[in-house]
């Protein structure tokens, strides 16, 4: 099933796109000729972002956090305002902690249940019952490898991205016939400012996730699209990733989790 053709009133909404693997999503899109709304928190680096790709097609920036429902409920609703259809969103928006429980912030544990699986399941649900009448659309939802197993260090963060998994295979089912399709991304080790934002330094993953493992964005990207646009379901980038994620799946838990625990960098003492 290709992905919905492009239209001069068609656009593709973009969630966390004002850096790493979103704004890659979003020029990716831009390449194949689809028109883009930007949103994120950050509005001047939507704006960047935009003047970049604004030659190309169709930029609108809307500066949103899809950790507020209000700011969510309004969104489809000002891109419809500006005469546009939504055809495909890009549920990329993610945060996560590090470190064990014991040591964890409440406000931010919440936090990212909101953006990672709340948002979710709020955006996903709008744009399916705008795109089911329609017969036509595509969703992607952007989840981690970290959501194949339980990942302690990142216990958190990992139980949403296994929620995201299950939540679009079990959608997926649900869109089969209507001309609408839904595909997670599942990234290993990307080069972006997630990292940072979640206070660690790229650095000192260096050992738990050797070098030949970390994807370049724009490909992650491409990677996303292309099974989005071949009704493929799931991806996951890289042959590292692959291959590991496999082997992790199948490795007795009792193994499995304390080889994890000594490996997170942010676990170690």
């Amino acid at each position: 099933m290709p992905l919905p053709t492009p239209s001069p009133t068609s656009t593709a909404v973009v969630t966390g796109a004002s850096s790493g693997i979103g704004a890659d999503l979003a020029r990716e899109l831009a390449a194949r000729g689809h028109g883009v709304t930007l949103v994120a928190r950050r509005e001047d680096k939507l704006r960047e972002l935009a003047a970049e790709l604004a030659d190309q097609v169709r930029v609108e920036v809307v500066a949103c956090d899809v950790a507020d429902p209000a700011a969510r409920a309004a969104l489809f609703d000002e891109v419809a305002s500006r005469g546009l259809t939504v055809d495909i969103l890009v549920n990329n928006a993610g945060i996560g902690t590090m470190g064990p429980v014991k040591d964890a912030s409440v406000d931010a544990e919440i936090a990212q249940v909101r953006v990672n699986v709340e948002a979710v399941i709020d955006l996903t649900t709008r744009a399916v019952q705008q795109m089911v009448p329609r017969g036509r659309g595509a969703i992607l939802n952007v989840g981690s490898t970290a959501g194949f197993q339980p990942f302690p260090g990142q216990a958190g963060y990992a139980a949403t991205k296994a929620f995201v998994r299950s939540y679009t295979d079990g959608v997926r089912a649900e869109l089969a016939g209507t001309g609408v399709t839904i595909a997670t991304l599942n990234p290993g080790p990307v080069r972006t400012g997630f990292l940072e934002a979640a206070g660690m330094d790229e650095r000192s993953f260096a050992d738990a996730f050797p070098k030949f493992m970390w994807e370049p964005s724009r490909q992650v990207a491409k990677a996303g699209l292309d099974v989005l646009a071949e009704d493929g379901g799931s991806v996951i980038p890289g042959l590292a990733s692959q291959v590991s994620t496999r082997i992790f799946q199948v490795l007795p838990r009792r193994l499995l989790l304390p080889l994890l625990a000594k490996q997170h960098p942010a676990l170690r003492r």
